[in-house]
């Protein structure tokens, strides 16, 4: 049986399309029936549109793949008016992922989400603080605790906190997300990276540093997973360079509830049907009734 529960929301399988891999769903059903995911996490959305980052967005590099899009996507506004619906036709678990550059934009696109037909807000808190010199929200632990804090005392959703791999400490941030009231964590968001082109001699992207994702950050987003599994007791969900079932399998013994798929997409389009069917005949060959009896066993 490979359906899990999620804050209370009921999963057909643990793979969920991760956020700014998957669009809002429509541009992967020409590769398969998007039904089958367990969820799919939404394009990063902020209350006003966006048109993202000048220059190059994405560039790949050994092992994975280097992004700087900038939140591109159509405001909460048209999300709700146009995505939204298309999304509730795919029958699968809706979670909307939530960024803003200060707080009260935060608060007014989950003012916006709390009565739409959404599952669950994933709120990124890697977003840059403008308030603040530009420094993420998910840096220090104490402003995430505050954000989340204020997020939570208005979300009538229940809310999922997207940690980054870059915060000063990722186990003390888990646990003030989970003390500021986070109903489940999400980990991990892409590390800071870059590139430099040796010819034009300047750095690949406009913004200098992007976020580096896909297999060659796995084994740490594993330990990182692993970590914060160990240290609070809410769900987690495990995300990072996963590409395979054995991946997914593997986040989910180190005690993830639920797994993450973003990168793997752009190399494979029904990458996640692959990880689905490989969990699937993996629990048929190991004799594996529920995935609870192998979640958290390292």
């Amino acid at each position: 049986m490979t359906n899990v529960e999620l804050c209370g929301v009921n999963l057909k399988n643990p793979v969920i399309a991760a956020s700014g891999s998957f669009g809002f769903g429509a541009e992967y059903m020409q590769y398969y029936d998007i039904g089958r995911l367990g969820g799919i996490s939404s394009k990063g959305l902020t209350i006003n549109e966006k048109q993202g980052n000048d220059g190059i967005r994405v560039y790949e590099t050994r092992g994975g793949m280097l992004n700087s899009v900038g939140l591109q996507n159509p405001g909460i506004e048209k999300f709700i008016n146009i995505e939204l619906k298309e999304m509730q036709e795919y029958n699968t678990a809706i979670i909307a992922n939530v960024g803003g550059g200060n707080i009260e934009e935060y608060l007014a696109a989950i003012e916006r989400l709390n009565n739409q037909a959404i599952d669950i807000v994933e709120l990124n808190i890697s977003c840059p603080n403008v308030k603040c010199g530009g420094m993420a929200f998910g840096i220090k632990s104490n402003v995430a605790y505050e954000i989340v804090r204020e997020v939570k005392s208005i979300c009538k959703k229940p809310l999922m906190v997207k940690l980054s791999p870059n915060a000063e400490d990722i186990v003390d941030m888990a646990y003030k997300c989970c003390a500021a009231g986070a109903d489940a964590l999400s980990l991990i968001n892409t590390f800071k990276g870059m590139a430099v082109d040796i010819h034009k001699k300047k750095a690949i992207f406009n913004n200098i540093y992007a976020g580096l994702s896909g297999p060659a950050i796995k084994p740490m987003a594993l330990r990182m997973v692993h970590e914060v599994c160990k240290a609070v007791n809410i769900p987690v969900v495990g995300m990072g360079g996963i590409c395979s079932a054995e991946d997914a399998i593997e986040f989910i013994m180190v005690g993830a509830q639920a797994i993450q798929v973003g990168t793997a997409n752009f190399i494979k389009p029904d990458i996640c049907i692959d990880i689905i069917e490989g969990i699937e005949a993996y629990m048929k060959s190991e004799g594996i009734i529920d995935l609870s009896e192998i979640r958290g066993i390292i």
